[in-house]
């Protein structure tokens, strides 16, 4: 199994509604695009017109006099005033070379960064991104751009191979994370999309000083291996540094404090984007990527209408 998507599957995510069938036109064209809209867009509207309304919808723009005159749901459309750039900072680093069950971190990933990369296009936000983590390539940087150009450059190199030197370890979020800040005109939307299994303590700063400028949406890419191992026996891993570690996976104490310290860096990591007032919706491997961002979508937008 590769592990990494291929260039046609990540386009297919903007014309998969017109290949599936009615249900999942509704699912991505619809509802998907109507909650990133909803929970997305920022103030500074535009009126640009009144339609019916659609699921997913901001219930907050309904037009109650059409809705009423008609006896249909309609809603309020409206454009913002500026356009805004989107930049999807994408860990591509070996870890994401993982995957337990469905796929690999590093697909799951390039397709949440396609899907979330049309969906802003379709906007018509400026879109780029910067992919970091490969030691083989270094940091590549797109400009966020108007069209589709930078975001199909961008789709287009989180499907080419990565690095073999699969035994380095480069944990470099926090300068990606300053770099995007120095490339981001101020009032960006900024996804970050990574392995968010680590220490975030080296985060807080940088996080900090990015949400005095920009919006910040943090994607950490879980896989059921991360949080709970299947008793399989004696196994040898790999670490970070290369080195290969033997670990007793049907020793009961061992696999409790597993699950428990990943309950905590989730915890801290949890901690740490309400501090900061930073939207956080998880994906996992093992569950279809619109499934995953929509019911994140749908959970954040009914908690910001309570």
């Amino acid at each position: 199994m590769t592990l990494r998507p291929r260039i046609d599957d990540l386009l297919e995510l903007r014309h998969q509604a017109q290949t599936l069938g009615l249900a999942s036109h509704h699912l991505v064209n619809s509802t998907f695009a109507g909650l990133y809209a909803s929970v997305f867009r920022g103030a500074g509207l535009n009126f640009e017109e009144v339609r019916e309304y659609r699921e997913g919808d901001d219930i907050r723009n309904m037009d109650w006099k059409v809705t009423a005159r008609t006896n249909l749901p309609h809603l309020k459309i409206f454009r913002e005033e500026r356009e805004r750039a989107v930049v999807f900072c994408v860990d591509n680093g070996p870890h994401m070379s993982f995957g337990t069950r469905g796929t690999f971190k590093s697909i799951q990933a390039a397709r949440a960064a396609a899907l979330l990369g049309w969906a802003a296009n379709r906007q018509h936000d400026r879109v780029g991104g910067l992919l970091f983590g490969d030691p083989d390539q270094g940091p590549r940087y797109f400009r966020p751009a108007r069209g589709r150009r930078a975001l199909w450059q961008m789709l287009k190199t989180l499907a080419e191979p990565g690095g073999r030197r699969v035994n380095i370890q480069i944990d470099c979020l926090a300068g990606a994370l300053q770099r995007v800040d120095r490339g981001a005109s101020t009032g960006s939307l900024i996804f970050v999309i990574a392995d968010f299994n680590r220490d975030t303590g080296s985060l807080d700063k940088v996080l900090g000083s990015i949400t005095q400028r920009h919006a910040v949406v943090l994607l950490p890419v879980d896989d059921p291996a991360d949080r709970s191992i299947p008793a399989m026996g004696s196994m040898v891993f790999m670490g970070a540094d290369g080195e290969l570690i033997e670990v007793d996976t049907s020793n009961k104490t061992a696999l409790s404090d597993y699950s428990a310290a990943w309950e905590r860096r989730r915890d801290a990591l949890t901690s740490l984007a309400t501090r900061l007032n930073l939207i956080t919706l998880p994906i996992r491997t093992d569950e279809d990527i619109h499934v995953s961002l929509l019911k994140n979508l749908q959970r954040y937008a009914s908690h910001r209408v309570l």
